[in-house]
């Protein structure tokens, strides 16, 4: 008698063989369980890719790494009612005194600093050439920390220039490629809306997110900024810690601080905004779980559709081969064997079409990606699943057309045509 490992081999061989006997038969076979799985890789994949795509890039050009800010309303995300806008356009503006209260309040903060309302959109000109969308903004020398720009070329602001209202400028790197090309524009003039501004650095490239250039702005002081567009409603403190274990102990003390700032007694609620960006990856965390809890119904369908195609292949395998069958009875096959042979090619069919739903689901994932804004990310478990529950439906839809096969009369087999 061989070896129990040498059966199971000899089975395996045995269904691989089969398999690649038939192979039309076998590609629409597998089929049901290959879209089910595809679809199932490609799409966590992208939920996942666009949820560290939330976290560590959208996320992080809001509020900044390692930072948080104090606003007047907080980040707006989801159902936001008419009351709650009321509300919120009822509180004190954050101003430059708010700003100081932070500041002093938080000496051992890496940089802490201005934005001054929400930018303007203007074109930029430079020698009769236009570059429209141009999102500027009026900031603090230290802003340029808090939102980790890295200045490519040329030099930051500094205070000098925010105090004495400089019309100059940091661009994007968007801004400096497409309104001057190869040429240096470090010294150069252009008009920026209504504004003509000097050229002093250019922003380190920061990508797009969600398709948009997040490279299409100018950054000019402060004041200059409100010099030349108006005093803006409200001011956001940007406040950047050296850790991230510093960032919630320092969100109590600017609070602290604020509440003094806008005179408020005990048990009076706040009226302002103290956060990072947790609001906005959680909102994108329950969205991306309403997705997940709707995957496992379209993947269950297409499963127990791919599964009866399964079960019915293999009755009908079962109805072709009942003279083979017969004959490996009659030399010593036992009722297991037969079972176990049949349950194999069944569990081999339905695992290969889990292993190629993974590879076409990847495959779309990284096309959605390389023509898409959307990410995508494979994750081990989402693999292991799909290659589970391939083998899964191999055996829960192959056990009776396997148990029918094993009951064959011999007899009978031998004489079926």
């Amino acid at each position: 008698m061989k070896p129990h490992g040498a059966r199971l081999a000899d089975m395996i061989i045995a269904a691989a063989a089969e398999i690649r006997a038939n192979p039309l038969r076998s590609v629409f076979t597998l089929l049901g369980i290959t879209v089910s799985v595809t679809f199932l890789v490609a799409v966590v994949a992208i939920i996942q890719g666009m949820n560290a795509y939330v976290e560590t890039t959208i996320a992080g050009a809001i509020v900044g790494a390692n930072s948080f800010q104090v606003r007047r309303t907080p980040i707006l995300i989801g159902n936001v009612t008419d009351e709650m806008i009321a509300m919120f356009n009822h509180r004190p503006r954050v101003s430059m005194t708010d700003a100081q209260a932070v500041i002093d309040a938080l000496p051992d903060a890496a940089a802490v600093g201005v934005s001054g309302g929400g930018g303007v959109s203007v074109n930029a000109v430079w020698k009769g050439q236009t570059l429209t969308g141009v999102n500027v903004l009026g900031v603090t020398p230290p802003y340029l920390d808090v939102q980790d720009y890295r200045i490519e070329d040329g030099v930051p602001l500094t205070e000098v220039d925010n105090t004495q209202r400089r019309a100059v400028a940091i661009i994007g790197h968007d801004v400096a490629d497409k309104l001057f090309g190869q040429v240096d524009p470090i010294g150069r003039q252009m008009r920026l809306g209504e504004d003509i501004v000097t050229i002093i650095g250019v922003a380190a490239p920061k990508g797009s997110f969600l398709g948009r250039s997040a490279d299409m702005f100018a950054l000019l002081p402060l004041r200059r900024y409100e010099m030349s567009y108006g005093l803006r409603r409200t001011s956001v403190i940007g406040v950047k810690m050296r850790s991230a274990g510093e960032v919630a102990p320092a969100m109590v003390r600017a609070e602290e601080a604020m509440r003094v700032a806008h005179r408020l007694r005990p048990g009076q609620p706040d009226n302002f905004a103290v956060e990072t960006a947790a609001a906005l990856v959680a909102f994108w965390k329950r969205l991306t779980a309403v997705l997940f809890s709707i995957i496992p119904a379209f993947v269950a369908i297409g499963v127990v559709v791919g599964g009866i195609v399964i079960m019915n292949i293999m009755l009908m395998v079962v109805t072709e081969r009942t003279r083979e069958v017969g004959i490996r009875k009659a030399v010593g096959a036992t009722r297991r064997d037969i079972e176990r042979q049949f349950l194999a090619e069944s569990i081999m069919l339905a695992t290969s079409g889990g292993v190629a739903g993974v590879l076409v689901g990847w495959t779309v994932a990284q096309i959605v990606a390389a023509v898409s804004p959307l990410p995508a990310r494979i994750t081990p478990w989402s693999v292991v699943l799909a290659v589970l529950l391939g083998a899964g439906v191999g055996v829960l839809f192959g056990v009776y057309p396997a148990r029918r096969a094993a009951m064959l009369d011999p007899i009978v087999a031998l004489g079926a045509e």
